[in-house]
């Protein structure tokens, strides 16, 4: 059962510690379900996931996983 998109997901790593940082930074962290320093992810390549990893990407580190 395909979607049509691309097959390709992304591992999603919190690097650095969102004290300090923005309210809505925070939020996004948790939304993509990262609550800590080294948690890792897998989510789908779309583009609101891309758009939550662009307001935090000096948060986070970012592979694409098959």
């Amino acid at each position: 059962m395909s979607d049509g998109g691309s097959a390709t997901q992304l591992k999603i790593t919190q690097a650095r510690s969102a004290i300090g940082g923005k309210p809505h930074q925070r939020e996004t962290l948790r939304t993509l379900g990262l609550t800590a320093i080294r948690d890792v992810v897998i989510a789908p390549n779309r583009p609101e996931i891309r758009g939550m990893i662009a307001a935090v990407a000096h948060l986070v580190t970012v592979e694409e996983v098959n």
